[in-house]
């Protein structure tokens, strides 16, 4: 008898070896659990047969060492150049401490948003520190832990603007000198809220015939000014000024807090963050006292625990737009988290001196050049200035732009006579002396020794002063810092993180490794396009294969976030109906609808009407055919969630789409839940229009915590015209800073489905739906289930009901901290029901890990069994008292249930348990008592006392 026995196990099969979590044993094990006689059974049980695609996702995997190579392959079709084009992106030196640490961390990258703050102390230091550091160079008091890019930030700040100012005028103006695409990206905001904007040179300014102003300082062109006299006029006619600025400037020039300004905007990006052909970037605003509560996007705070001591959580939540909706003032919902902690890292790493050195160096350097130009007789300007300078070369521009870029540099085209030039902090003699050659200039330079700034544009405060800018930088103790911080949080390398709506997934390493190498990374998003053929057949390829998977007919891959997708959308709809004379204006949307749907759709200008849910979660026909009916020529959309969000296929969404087409409408499918759709159902099929797809969720992009994300919009061929126009040549219709979003992060959606292959993208799905079937089964007996569809089922996720449990004085908030003695991030809270929790546990989730979400579950059950029939009250229960720190485990035990209950419940491994830094926060109180920087040394003191 032969010993040779062939085996068919393939170890390089990523789908099923690595992405998918259970094995086909453990499939089996849990299909006999949910009452399935197979996967094929069970899918057919879910999804309505008359909406499933008829083609399937046909092309083939590749292995990880296949991607790899392909990736490389990719990576040399893209040249890097030295851009020195500026426009708001720079070169910059990625501390490698932060690259190995941050950026390639999944302990940093996998994290979700802290929306938990127990678990998030650690990130969310570390976004305070960002908060500090953009505080401290712009000088305002407030600053929020960032936004999505410069642009969108410059647009967020106008609509702040025209809350806030007390003239009641209807026109904004913005400053001739703002970089086109913050000028593109405003104009698209302000159209469809009727805003009128002005684009103008600063001595244009008329203060009383706008609510507000925008500057850029340093100008796009590099010029230096003082706005004081400007903000000053805005004031006195009743309007805000907004600044537009450059960081690493600021650690030279005049603050614009200095100035009078109000607002001040721009992006974190040069601050060791790589280009990456547009991004991802942390874009900040920073503000008055008394505008912090008018602030979008994410507010880091200090408030207390249960014990007292200091703990950080996300403040002032009640602003945002999944809370407020329609009536929300943005729709901001991915930051940009992970960028946000590596440039707050890097100002931690360099400290106020090291800052300081490298923008005194970038700002010598640019005058090195200016006089060597001037001296060979050249027409250089402006007279004052950081790192820009253009020289008006006339019509030997074309020939002067190739001979850089013949000598490996890209310059900037300015008009049709002159080049920009920008320095950073990559520049050194040699970039230097090549670009003084494309000008035939061959002279050794004279290092400049004084600056191109004058006096009173030179900055005088201190900046930095808190002592974690401070410490010391030897490598060994950052990267003990950042360490320390990580361990204070919980994220996908630890355990499960069961939310509901957010599908966090496994993002594979093979998929995360391509994006930092220079040939990706080092791109800037306006080099000719010839420099980044890598990343167009990227592009395409995955276009194509998007369209593929969803049956829409063109892709625009701008919007940089889900909600900018949305707005995108819309935006797209919009312009559809104006294009045929029709003035359409009303947004039907379920109230089961995601939260930042009627927010996008107000900012879209659209009258936003609610459509009720039938008692099974349904959408309500007949009102939804009302309403719809009752619109009628004035409908411009429908937006949907599919499947819904309550966690159901709705038999019904054909018909839903066939009403808002009959009425003239068009469909938008928010891409929200697409890891249950993915190889099954094809939104452009059921009659969607339009769909965002949110690439952090479906498509295996980190959440970061709490961003990068990227929300390409699919349409059908009709729509197709309207898509986001290119931010670059600054006209209205762009959505973002650059034309392809935040292009790097692409990469990993690219990598996923490369390496899924079609097949492995479709089963993907369908163990998505198994593994959440599989808790809802397991959990009935002890929580209901909420929705579980006509025949019994629910889609990728479910909704455990948790509001039986108030009776006795039992919580939501109470499970969801008991979760996390367990380990586990809790589920999605309150969400789209007040009192429940929405559970979704992906794909990439093994059976042992959903068997250990369970137990814990099941164990809390218990205890609320314990509350309910008196044997413990729910104020002295375990519950109450949840999250147990290890200050709990030595601390004198008074309780009426035993340490090893407290601390090592039934789902806590034993082991490596993960210990909560800080007790249970008090939101309350760090609502009460805002503080939105680094607090003083002193404080950690008093805390731990």
């Amino acid at each position: 008898m032969t010993k040779w026995n062939p085996t068919t196990y393939n170890p390089d099969d990523f789908a099923n070896r690595r992405h998918i979590g259970p094995s086909p044993a453990e499939m089996a094990e849990m299909l006999k659990a949910v009452g399935a006689a197979d996967l094929d059974a069970l899918i057919g049980q879910t999804i309505p047969a008359s909406i499933r695609q008829e083609t399937t996702l046909d092309w083939p995997a590749l292995s990880e060492k296949a991607l790899l190579e392909r990736m490389r392959e990719v990576a040399g079709k893209n040249r890097v150049m030295t851009s020195l084009i500026g426009q708001g992106y720079y070169g910059t030196v990625t501390p490698p401490a932060i690259q190995r640490n941050i950026l390639e961390n999944p302990a940093w990258y996998t994290a979700y948003t802290p929306y938990q703050p127990e678990i998030a102390q650690g990130r969310l230091e570390a976004l305070l520190n960002y908060q500090t550091m953009v505080s401290d160079l712009t000088g305002l008091p407030v600053a929020n832990a960032s936004l999505l890019d410069e642009a969108t930030a410059a647009a967020e700040a106008m609509t702040m603007a025209q809350r806030l100012a007390k003239s009641k005028a209807k026109a904004f103006f913005v400053d001739r000198g703002l970089h086109p695409q913050t000028i593109s990206v405003i104009e698209t905001r302000a159209e469809p809220l009727g805003i009128e904007v002005v684009v103008g040179a600063v001595e244009e300014l008329d203060a009383t015939a706008v609510f507000g102003a925008i500057f850029q300082y340093p100008g796009t062109y590099g010029h230096l000014r003082d706005f004081t006299a400007e903000c000053a006029a805005v004031h006195a006619a009743g309007g805000v000024a907004i600044v537009a600025t450059d960081l690493l400037a600021l650690c030279l020039i005049k603050e614009p807090a200095a100035m009078g300004a109000d607002i001040a905007v721009g992006t974190s990006q040069r601050f060791g963050v790589p280009m990456g052909y547009g991004g991802p970037h942390a874009a900040f605003m920073a503000c008055r006292d008394e505008m912090k509560r008018a602030m979008p996007g994410r507010i880091v705070g200090v408030s207390i625990d249960a014990k007292g001591n200091q703990a950080y959580r996300l403040s002032l939540q009640t602003r945002e737009q999944h809370i407020r909706r329609e009536k929300a003032t943005s729709n901001v919902c991915t930051a940009q988290a992970l960028l946000a902690v590596m440039a707050s890292f890097y100002a931690v790493f360099h400290g106020p001196e090291g800052l300081r050195a490298i923008a005194q160096r970038v700002h010598l350097n640019a005058v090195t050049l200016a006089n060597a130009l001037r001296e060979a007789g050249a027409d250089v300007a402006p007279e004052h200035f950081f790192d820009t300078i253009t020289v008006r070369v006339g019509v030997g521009q074309q020939g002067i732009m190739a001979a850089a870029r013949h000598r490996g540099i890209n310059l900037r085209k300015v008009g049709r006579d002159r080049v920009g030039i920008s320095v950073d902090e990559t520049t050194d003699a040699g970039v230097i002396a090549r670009v003084l050659d494309a000008f035939g200039v061959t002279d050794a330079p004279v290092q400049a020794t004084q600056p191109a700034i004058p006096e009173d544009l030179l900055r005088d405060s201190e900046y930095l002063t808190h002592p974690i800018f401070h410490m010391n930088r030897a490598e060994s103790e950052m990267m003990r810092y950042m360490r320390r911080l990580s361990d204070r949080d919980l994220a996908l390398d630890r355990a499960m993180i069961p939310l509901g709506s957010c599908t966090m997934k496994l993002n594979a390493a093979a998929e995360m490794m391509p994006i930092t190498w220079p040939e990706f990374g080092g791109l800037h998003p306006y080099v000719p396009e010839d420099q980044a053929a890598g990343y167009h057949e990227v592009f395409a390829d995955l276009s194509e294969k998007l369209c593929q998977i969803t049956g829409y007919d063109a892709f625009s891959l701008q919007p940089n976030s889900g909600a900018q997708g949305e707005y995108a959308g819309l935006l797209t709809i919009a312009a559809y109906h104006k294009s045929r004379g029709e003035e359409r204006d009303i947004c039907l949307i379920p109230v089961s609808a995601h939260g930042t749907n009627p927010a996008s759709a107000q900012m879209a200008g659209m009258k936003v009407v609610v459509v009720k849910s039938a008692p099974n979660g349904d959408i309500d026909l007949e009102d939804f055919a009302a309403q719809a009916e009752k619109a009628g020529d004035r409908l411009a959309a429908v937006m949907i969630t599919y499947p819904s969000t309550h966690g159901v296929f709705e038999d019904t969404v054909r018909e839903v789409c066939d009403i808002a087409h009959k009425h003239g409408g068009q469909v938008y499918i928010d891409g929200a839940n697409m890891n249950a759709l993915v190889g099954l159902v094809r939104p452009g099929d059921v009659g969607g229009d339009v769909s965002h797809l949110n690439m952090h969720k479906t498509f295996a992009i980190p959440h970061g915590g709490g961003g990068p994300g990227m929300g390409p919009i699919g349409v059908k061929a009709h729509l197709a015209p309207f898509l986001p126009s290119d931010p670059q040549t600054g006209d209205e219709g762009a959505v973002s800073a650059a034309n392809w979003g935040s292009a790097s992060i692409l990469l990993i959606s690219w990598a996923y489905i490369q390496m899924m292959g079609g097949a492995g993208l479709t089963q993907a799905t369908r163990v998505a739906i198994l593994n959440a079937n599989y808790i809802a089964s397991r959990l009935q007996a002890a929580y209901p289930i909420l929705f579980m569809g006509n025949r019994g089922r629910v889609a990728h996720e479910c909704i455990l009901d948790t509001r039986p449990f108030a009776e006795f004085g039992v919580t939501v908030d109470d499970v969801a901290k008991r979760l996390v003695d367990n380990g586990f991030h809790a589920p999605t809270m309150s969400w789209p029901v007040a009192g429940t929790l929405m559970v979704e546990p992906t794909e990439s989730e093994t059976k042992a890990e959903i068997d250990r979400f369970i137990t814990a579950l099941l164990a809390i059950r218990d205890e609320i069994t314990d509350v309910a029939e008196g044997r413990i009250s729910a104020e002295d229960s375990p519950l109450r008292h949840a999250p147990h720190t290890v200050e709990d485990l030595v601390a004198e035990w008074d309780r009426p249930y035993s340490r090893e209950q407290g601390c090592f419940p039934a789902g806590a491994f034993r082991v490596d348990k993960y210990w909560p830094p800080v007790g249970r926060v008090d939101n309350a109180y760090g609502d009460r008592n805002l503080i939105c920087t680094c607090p003083p040394l002193e404080s950690y003191a008093e805390a731990a006392e």
